[in-house]
């Protein structure tokens, strides 16, 4: 399968249910009451992280995903269902941004952890629910809102215990398959490994994942050559294996290759240059490698820097450098993480309330132009897109709102006049104020 490890997706709430008007008509019951039932939730969409998924790749196809619309209210006092939720499998390794913002939304590592990414609209009351005393028989129902809808930029980095770095072509692929039980595709041409290859070292029980890293080039945190596609999967191992190529025969070349390697890790992220690691001297079959490795082995010991001489091709030096692998794995533990999730998985209850309850953060007006007003409330806004005005007691309602927030009065004060337009959350209306025209 293709290796994606970028993908941007559009994500949709369902919408909420509309709200019923509907009166009871039973027969020997000459006045029965309201009986419309309230509209259901629309369905929430999570993501989730699975076991087993290697790539985002499955996006590429399907970038588009809706959660499922609440049913509408029905008489006989029904409500309608509830959306269902929709679920998003993800790759362990996930990192989840809001593309408009540019914010992190979370990180999902562990298999079964899930992010709430967007949140199905409230459903509309039906006019039972607005039933009270002093108005027995309201002829009124609200529509449901809309979910919300957000677009997501998803970036994989693999979670590997270990990574295998260094420059294009210095065996890093053919080490990996001598390691572990890996089968990644090799040739003798730079950029063989277009994308990361896994493979597992057993280890008491447990397993030690290694990562081969698609090769660094300079100028990879300017994202030239594989670029960051290379460096971002860096971050989430515990330690490192630096990878040279001693074929060369030269001491300053090799030397060149591990100053540019961690050259161009410090350019992206100068924590890495923290990272444990130690060092591999590969192709040590080759003569001229074999020489070198000495002068190499040496010069690392000067910088008190962990040194391994290993040929992937014949097998020699591996079993001494997996015992190495295995020893780090011990004195680095693996740490737990735990997903930095922004949006917390609220239950419906609190949704719904946080939804329903009106701000007391008085209305702002603002003058569009001459004859026209703006009227910016939160509360306001949203309920305007609940009532059809279609129905008079819509109208009625409304108007109670207006005067409960005391934005006649705002308007008044600002300068409206009689008959002037007046936008709340989009929708115009005409400015009639309680008492004589203007």
């Amino acid at each position: 399968m293709k290796f994606v490890d970028l993908v941007e997706i559009s994500v949709r709430a369902g919408r909420g249910g509309n709200g019923c008007v509907s009166f009871r008509r039973e027969k020997y019951v000459p006045k029965g009451g309201p009986d419309g039932g309230n509209g259901g939730k629309g369905g929430d969409v999570f993501l989730e992280a699975v076991a087993g998924l290697e790539t985002l790749a499955d996006f590429e196809y399907s970038a588009r995903f809706n959660a499922q619309d609440g049913e509408h209210g029905r008489g006989k006092k029904q409500h309608g269902a509830n959306g269902q939720n929709l679920v998003i499998p993800v790759p362990c390794g996930t990192v989840v941004w809001d593309s408009k913002t540019g914010s992190l939304l979370g990180d999902l590592t562990k298999p079964g952890e899930k992010l709430l990414v967007a949140r199905g609209g409230r459903g509309g009351r039906g006019n039972a629910s607005f039933a009270k005393a002093s108005h027995r028989a309201p002829k009124f129902a609200e529509r449901g809102d809309p979910g919300e809808e957000v677009k997501l930029r998803l970036e994989l980095k693999l979670i590997a215990d270990v990574g295998l770095v260094g420059l294009p072509n210095v065996g890093k692929s053919s080490l990996l398959l001598a390691l572990t039980n890996a089968h990644p595709k090799i040739g003798p041409y730079p950029f063989t490994t277009l994308s990361p290859n896994l493979g597992v070292i057993e280890e008491g029980g447990s397993c030690i994942l290694l990562a081969d890293m698609p090769g660094v080039i300079e100028g990879a945190h300017q994202n030239k050559g594989l670029g960051l596609r290379f460096l971002r999967h860096i971050e989430r191992t515990r330690f490192l294996v630096y990878v040279l190529d001693l074929s060369s025969g030269d001491l300053s070349c090799v030397i060149e290759q591990w100053n540019a390697i961690r050259r161009e890790m410090g350019f992206y992220n100068p924590e890495l240059l923290e990272r444990p690691f130690i060092v591999v001297g590969n192709k040590i079959d080759l003569d001229e490698a074999r020489s070198l490795s000495l002068k190499v082995q040496a010069e690392m010991k000067r910088m008190n820097i962990s040194f391994f001489e290993t040929s992937a091709l014949t097998g020699e030096g591996i079993e001494r450098l997996s015992s190495a692998i295995k020893e780090f794995a011990r004195l680095h533990p693996r740490h737990e993480t735990s997903a930095d999730h922004n949006l917390s998985v609220e239950t419906e209850t609190a949704v719904m309330s946080k939804v329903a309850a009106p701000s007391k953060v008085a209305a702002r007006i603002l003058c569009v132009e001459e004859g026209i007003y703006e009227v910016q409330h939160p509360y306001l806004e949203k309920v305007v897109q609940r009532y059809d005005f279609n129905q008079d007691e819509a109208i009625q309602h409304f108007a109670l709102l207006l005067k409960r927030f005391k934005v006649e009065a705002e308007l008044a004060q600002a300068g409206a006049r009689y008959g002037d337009t007046i936008l709340i959350g989009g929708v115009p209306f005409e400015f009639q104020p309680d008492g004589p025209s203007q």
